[in-house]
């Protein structure tokens, strides 16, 4: 019986289909317990599915190649997700519209100071030159963020997982931390998640409400322009002050 399965398994490990339906059904899986656990941050969809992908690969030996030939479908679908987030936003427009001059500052400040922290605070720790510009872009959109990784001279493939850990990170302590602060705000709470966690972020605003969750879509668009321009700017002046 064991030689069967695993028979089986050697055969669809090698099936791309086997690891697009496999990812969506721990997503959906995910959902699920995220419900039972009345949206607890730590019970989050995208961290169980992570959290479970990761382990089957580890176990079975599995390479991430074999895995992303199927499931990079998905990471196709990353562009489409993001431009439909401009439903919410033109929901919420005439309000958009109103804060349109602290909402700029907000984020340029928001995304100057994400990229010099991250140079300063991992030159101090020692980090590598490579992957200091792989951090850079980590609080951006993952299509946006691997671009602009790749043109400052980082690693694209640690970029992308170095966002996706920012918006776990970031989806899991943004609304309790809110709450600590007493940040009632639905625009202030949105355009903090848009802005540090992405589209991770964004999926833990819609949580606090509509409002919140269009500001953060808007953050997230609105930042990742930002930061595709201040990037270059920014990184490569800092580096060789700091003579990186």
């Amino acid at each position: 019986m064991e030689d069967i399965f695993l028979n089986a398994f050697a055969h669809l490990e090698t099936n791309p289909a086997f690891w697009l339906c496999l990812t969506l059904a721990l997503y959906v899986f995910g959902q699920v317990v995220f419900r039972a656990a009345k949206f607890n941050p730590f019970a989050s969809p995208i961290i169980i599915s992570v959290a479970i992908l990761i382990t089957l690969l580890v176990v079975t030996g599995i390479s991430y190649d074999t895995y992303f030939a199927g499931a990079g479908f998905i990471h196709f679908l990353l562009g489409p997700a993001t431009v439909v987030l401009a439903v919410p936003i033109y929901e919420q427009r005439s309000k958009l519209a109103r804060l349109w001059l602290p909402l700029s500052l907000g984020l340029l400040a928001g995304c100057t100071a994400a990229i010099v922290s991250v140079i300063l605070i991992g030159s101090a720790l020692g980090v590598s030159s490579a992957t200091l510009m792989s951090l850079v872009p980590k609080s951006v959109t993952t299509p946006i963020a691997m671009g602009i990784s790749e043109s400052i001279g980082g690693l694209p493939d640690l970029t992308a997982a170095l966002v996706v850990l920012t918006g776990m990170t970031g989806s899991i302590i943004g609304r309790p931390l809110f709450k600590l602060l007493r940040i009632r705000s639905e625009p202030v709470c949105g355009c903090a998640l848009g802005l540090s966690a992405h589209g991770m972020g964004t999926g833990a605003a819609f949580l606090i409400g509509q409002k919140a969750g269009a500001f953060a879509g808007l953050a997230m668009g609105v930042s990742g322009i930002i930061s595709a321009f201040l990037a270059p700017l920014l990184a490569f002046p800092i580096m060789h002050l700091l003579g990186r």
